[in-house]
């Protein structure tokens, strides 16, 4: 006899197995109506699933998170499901869900067209309207592989026969379509009603370049019509904002083919590179940062030593001379380990906190590089705090402030705080990291936060907190980091003198705020569409001339801004004023100054800003001050953190 406990509190008992969906129905209609799956003992399972002892059960509407995956992990099974029925010869291999839908993977003779996936999306459509029931089945692995290539389905039958011998496997049916899956699925196609295919690109199989090319449609699913509007607009909105067309319309870098994933920055580009490195300097500064400099290139012995030749290495540079085998740096900390290393320190010392701009080389997938939001060259506002086991707590919670006013500065307001959880392939022992990961939670705690914990997330040598910053439109970008690291420290042989005058090996914490100078400013360029803020705009103002006779005058207004330390040009062409206007304005430079015969006359400027706004004819050195004050205003991160 089953104890059904449910989120309220309450239970329910049944003489005998139930199902997931008697029980929704016992509380009520609408619930049963609204069921997706349930949640049985944490694990998400089929309304149609037995639960024949006592346990804790939730049943999962769209409502919930875990109802919208199900959603989007039955639309999968849908697409293959019209796929197969408008082209039968096409063989399913697989088809997750990702973040914001799904995709699926087909091999079929010719490529799949627009008019394809208009076709493919209005049979899902005509095939949920069928409301046809989605019914799990389990097989042994031999039979299923048998099922599978019988159908023609080689793929389907590999992926089956890597499952280790005597297990069973789990099919799901939909009408006449089959497929292998752990689950779980909506009871029936009837569930799945907002969705959209978005495109088609290629794809190894099972993600190896030396396996055929399959067909990838890519597609998206909400449990409400006015959710997926929503992504559409953000799509919209994102393609506006892509830092790849605003960084040439604005004249900010560029990119080649003879240099993958890397950058050319140009001078605008430089200009804003250069104010948010010397922005970030003064907060190393004000922190207690000591600013150093590691060679680029190291010998593979060190990396054997920290552990990043066993865990890392595929994700490396190398290059030889002299019959030494090197590397370039992917990471900052080796280096500091060894200025660290360089000198015998007390404990009267601690915490040492280095910092660094540190260029680092990743050989990333080619076909992962995305502008400059994710590339193979890029420079780190890196750190690492050398401390006491004691000094964690206020390390990280004196990192986890200075944290949040640094991203206000930049015009991030929401912040969501997580933890990524040791990893599967790790260095240490679990004692080692129950031990970091205790000490993260317990500084979060200090500091008053809510935080979600991310299982197997965490890096190979130390557990994180991951700081997730909310763009303009909504997206969500992971920045900052600080991680506690017990292991590299040993494992390079740091050492301190302890107050017993005994040697012991300190905590290292690594940490960055912006993380990828490289990706953080892609992120500030979709995050502003361009339109920086004063402080950070490559040019903060630009004077235009009304005809050649104000020449000298713009020029002198130019040079008494540069003199304030402003980022200023001057237009003297012999152009039309609103020309001039409309072509900085659409550079998105925050001040026009326009000056002509009442400006020259009377030391003023004209004031346009880059919305439009008329400010009017004001005295040059109102405005200076003006401008200088409104750039100090930026964040209050520097002297406050």
């Amino acid at each position: 006899m089953p104890d059904i406990r449910l989120p309220d509190g309450s239970t329910r008992s049944y003489p005998q197995p139930v199902s997931v969906a008697t029980v929704a129905g016992d509380i009520g209609a609408g619930l049963a109506r609204a069921a997706l799956a349930g949640k049985v003992a944490g694990k998400l399972v089929d309304t149609s699933y037995l639960i024949d002892s006592d346990a804790d059960l939730a049943i999962i509407t769209e409502r919930d998170a875990d109802g919208l995956e199900v959603i989007r992990h039955s639309t999968a099974h849908l697409l293959a499901y019209a796929v197969k029925e408008l082209f039968p010869e096409a063989q399913v291999t697989i088809g997750p869900v990702i973040e914001n839908g799904f995709y699926y993977d087909f091999a079929y003779s010719r490529p799949f067209t627009p008019d394809d996936l208009v076709a493919i999306e209005k049979r899902m459509a005509e095939l949920a309207r069928r409301d046809i029931p989605v019914t799990r089945q389990v097989l042994p692995r031999d039979e299923a592989v048998a099922f599978f290539l019988a159908q023609g389905e080689r793929y389907k039958a590999e992926l089956i026969a890597a499952i280790p011998e005597g297990e069973d496997v789990s099919l799901y049916r939909e009408g006449d379509f089959v497929d292998l899956c752990r689950g779980p699925h909506v009871p029936s196609t009837g569930k799945l009603k907002v969705f959209k295919l978005m495109r088609v690109a290629g794809a190894y199989w099972r993600g190896d370049s030396r396996n055929e090319m399959l067909q990838r449609i890519y597609g998206t699913a909400w449990a409400r019509k006015e959710d997926l509007d929503a992504y559409l607009h953000m799509l919209e909105e994102s393609e506006k904002r892509d830092h790849r067309r605003i960084g040439r319309q604005l004249d900010l870098f560029h990119q080649q083919e003879e240099a993958p994933g890397m950058v050319f920055w140009h001078p605008k580009g430089w200009a804003l590179w250069q104010t948010l490195e010397q922005h970030m300097r003064q907060v190393y500064k004000d922190s207690g940062y000591q600013e150093v400099r590691c060679p680029q290139i190291l010998d593979v012995s060190l990396w054997k030593a920290s552990g990043h030749w066993d865990n890392y290495q595929e994700n490396m540079f190398f290059t030889e001379s002299e019959k030494r085998e090197y590397a370039l740096k992917p990471m900052n900390c080796p280096g500091h380990v060894q200025i660290f290393k360089a000198g015998l320190h007390s404990y009267r010392e601690l915490p040492i906190r280095y910092g660094e701009f540190g260029a680092c080389h990743r050989n990333e997938p080619s076909g992962a590089l995305h502008g400059i939001m994710r590339v193979r060259a890029f420079t780190q506002d890196d750190g690492h705090v050398f401390c006491t086991p004691e000094q964690i707590e206020s390390e990280v919670t004196d990192f986890h402030r200075q944290a949040l006013k640094v991203y206000a500065a930049f015009g991030f307001e929401q912040v969501a705080v997580k933890i990524a959880l040791r990893p599967e392939k790790r260095l240490g022992s679990d004692a080692v990291w129950d031990k970091a990961e205790t000490a993260l939670r317990a500084a979060l705690g200090a500091c008053g936060v809510a935080w979600e914990e991310l299982p197997g997330e965490g890096a190979f040598y130390g557990p994180k907190i991951e700081y997730h910053l909310k763009d303009a439109i909504g997206r969500a970008w992971q920045l900052g980091t600080m991680q506690v690291d017990f292991m590299m420290p040993e494992r390079l042989g740091c050492e301190y003198v302890a107050e017993d005058n005994t040697r012991k090996v300190p905590v290292m914490l690594h940490r960055a705020i912006v993380g990828s100078m490289e990706r953080f400013l892609g992120i500030l360029i979709e995050h502003h569409a361009g339109a920086f803020p004063l402080w950070l705009a490559p040019r903060q103002a630009v004077v235009l001339s009304i005809t050649e006779s104000h020449a000298r005058y713009a020029s002198q207004v130019a040079e008494t801004l540069r003199d304030a330390g402003l980022r200023v040009e001057a237009d003297l062409r012999n152009e039309k004023i609103g020309y001039k206007i409309r072509e900085h304005t659409l550079q998105r430079v925050p001040y026009l100054l326009v000056v002509g015969e009442r400006e020259c006359a009377n030391s003023t400027v004209a004031v346009r800003t880059r919305s439009g706004e008329d400010k009017g004819s004001l005295p040059l050195a109102d405005v200076v001050a003006t401008l200088v004050a409104e750039v100090a205003n930026r964040g209050h991160c520097v002297t406050e953190c």
